[in-house]
């Protein structure tokens, strides 16, 4: 296994696993904290509408 933030090999009983060390896992916390993973959505569309709801409601008429 490499480390997700340098990329140096780690082996699965090192004490900071994944991580090669506490420096590395620090980095990954800030990187959370700070918003530099995000998690990638499907963009509504420009009106906002979403068809799914769309047909929901034609159904109550």
């Amino acid at each position: 296994m490499r480390c997700p933030i340098c990329g140096q090999s780690v082996a699965p009983t090192a004490p900071e696993y994944p991580f090669c060390s506490q420096r590395c896992r620090t980095r990954d916390l800030a990187n959370w904290a700070t918003g530099a993973y995000r998690i990638p959505v499907k963009p509504e569309d420009e009106a906002g509408n979403d068809p799914a709801l769309e047909d929901e409601d034609e159904d109550e008429d």
